[in-house]
């Protein structure tokens, strides 16, 4: 193990990150501390759940708790988008960024009004590197082309396509492009060919996807994460335990 590889993976999960992934972050620093190599951090910003981004607060004042979540510009784009796909909106930027003094502090509200980026991906990432979470961490992202290019093949996926004037993600199943509408409701849409670049993997191949890229030796997750991944696809990967850490769940607001 020569030059040791430290991965951690996390879809975009709120324009403050939540605390479990600023956890994640010191995990993987500490052990960099002890063994040396690279961190790098699996931005997953293909997937398309709007509920990935709430941004759960504490009143400064009260301590009650405000559930912030950006706004969407269509109902086809919020359901249905991969989160590089959902634009941000100049005016719920405007919105919150005047909410936020009873939030957070004046530098993070001087975050959020400079951060200038034209989807939500994008805005989430720019946040946890102007926060200084993300120095000398190296970013994989989903999304890049380039990225995709090089993946394994993968038989459970998810497609890209336009429809109705958005880029969708749509899951791939015998031979048919469907939109999850809820319970075992589908919706099929038409689509032409289509090729690596706009494929990105299911919850189950995910792993197996992003390690014939990355190839980590090191494996920072949370529980839940560590029961659902298939070990079996990462002979000689190290799985570590992300530390433990109080509301896990609520925005992380430190700089």
């Amino acid at each position: 193990m020569d030059h040791p590889i430290i991965c951690f993976g996390q879809q975009p999960c709120g324009f403050f990150p939540k605390r479990f992934l600023f956890a994640k972050i010191l995990t993987a620093r500490r052990l960099q501390k002890k063994i040396g190599g690279e961190v790098v951090f699996f931005f997953h910003d293909s997937d398309h759940d709007p509920r990935e981004t709430i941004t759960i607060l504490r009143e400064r004042n009260s301590n009650k708790e405000a559930a912030l979540n950006f706004q969407f510009e269509n109902r086809i784009q919020k359901k249905f988008s991969p989160l590089y796909a959902k634009r941000v909106l100049p005016e719920w930027q405007e919105k919150t960024a005047r909410q936020l003094p009873n939030y957070v502090g004046r530098s993070l509200v001087a975050h959020f009004k400079e951060t200038k980026c034209s989807n939500i991906a994008d805005f989430c990432l720019e946040m946890y590197m102007r926060m200084g979470l993300l120095e000398g961490v190296r970013v994989e992202r989903s999304s890049a082309p380039e990225f995709r290019a090089r993946a394994a093949a993968v038989s459970d996926y998810f497609v890209d396509q336009r429809y109705e004037g958005e880029v969708v993600r749509a899951r791939f199943r015998d031979g048919k492009l469907l939109l999850h509408k809820g319970g075992d409701r589908f919706l099929q849409i038409l689509g032409g060919e289509f090729g690596p670049e706009q494929i990105s993997p299911t919850r189950d191949t995910r792993f197996r996807w992003m390690q014939s890229v990355i190839q980590c030796t090191h494996y920072v997750a949370g529980a839940s994460e560590q029961r659902y991944i298939n070990k079996a696809d990462a002979p000689g990967v190290k799985f570590i335990e992300r530390d433990e850490i109080s509301d896990f769940d609520k925005a992380y607001t430190e700089l």
